[in-house]
């Protein structure tokens, strides 16, 4: 099979498999019945995270933070990106329509604004960097024919309407990479180097500056959440699996398998965790190196453990 075929394959593979993640789909008689579960099914759906064990302090032998970033453009991350867009026929939803969901019903209150989670962050402070809505030239030479009025009291009277304004959104498919905090620690008792993920952040080029700079605006960190306190709404809300369409995984299960590529940017260091490119500037190779030496001095720990 040539490369040409190879990708035509996968590409159906891909779109059958997107629209068979649906429960009862081979058991339906007609297309009403697909997506309907059985009692038995939503038993077995009725489920929660998996708890995490309790950690005394004193069992661990070592620890470090890192912070981490997942770029969506990696393929391996597509399960994090996509779908972009709601109603694909299915119950699916990106990583941030969850995340962004569960925010404005309230599911969701543990948002902060860095990643230290110091300082909570409102629902009209995380709006604030979705939406923009200002006068374009023609709205403002409207505006100019009214001296001494406002543009709230235009706006009221009818003079300006959406005509005169250039509005900029912040969409799922808008979110570029997402950070993650965790700390990889050592478990005496268990004799076994884990991972505990503390939380999680979407990158995306906020509306206003999507609005004046388009493509050449900078992602920036629109809310951090403490992936604990959600762990509950990624439980209920499932990722596509590209091994089985049919058996879908829920978000928190990705995460916590750490089934992502990522980068590490910061560790957990005595210089204040300073960034990786503040000490090695102007060099995105160095860059990369440094996390790899990060992380393979976290992985041989436990290799060093074992050696005698």
């Amino acid at each position: 099979m040539n490369s040409k075929s190879f990708l035509l394959a996968a590409l159906f593979l891909a779109g059958v498999g997107s629209a068979t993640a649906q429960s009862n789909l081979l058991n339906a008689k007609t297309p009403d019945e697909i997506g309907q579960k059985t009692a038995e099914q939503e038993m077995l759906d009725n489920d929660n995270p998996l708890p995490y064990g309790y950690v005394g302090d004193r069992d661990v032998l070592f620890a470090k933070k890192v912070w981490e970033t997942i770029d969506l453009n990696q393929r391996i991350n597509f399960p994090l990106l996509f779908p972009v867009e709601e109603n694909i026929g299915d119950d699916r939803k990106s990583l941030f329509n969850v995340l962004i969901t569960a925010i404005k019903d309230s599911t969701l209150t543990e948002v902060y604004a860095d990643s230290y989670f110091t300082q909570k962050k409102t629902l009209e402070e995380i709006q604030s960097n979705f939406y923009v809505s200002m006068l374009n030239s023609y709205g403002v030479e409207v505006l100019n024919r009214y001296p001494g009025e406002t543009e709230e009291a235009l706006k009221a009277k009818g003079v300006l309407t959406a005509e005169h304004f250039d509005t900029q959104e912040v969409t799922a498919n808008d979110v570029a990479a997402y950070n993650i905090v965790g700390t990889w620690y050592f478990d005496k008792r268990q004799g076994e180097l884990k991972y505990r993920i503390l939380g999680i952040c979407p990158l995306a080029v906020d509306a206003l500056s999507k609005m004046r700079m388009g493509d050449t605006a900078e992602p920036i960190e629109l809310f951090w959440v403490f992936y604990p306190g959600a762990r509950d709404v990624l439980h209920r809300h499932k990722a596509f699996n590209e091994k089985n369409s049919a058996m879908p995984i829920t978000f928190d299960h990705l995460l916590n398998s750490r089934r992502f590529s990522a980068v590490i940017y910061k560790e957990e260091n005595v210089y204040g965790d300073r960034l990786i490119k503040e000490y090695l500037k102007d060099n995105a190779q160095m860059q990369l190196l440094e996390s790899e030496r990060i992380k393979d001095k976290i992985r041989n720990f436990e290799q060093d453990m074992w050696n005698y």
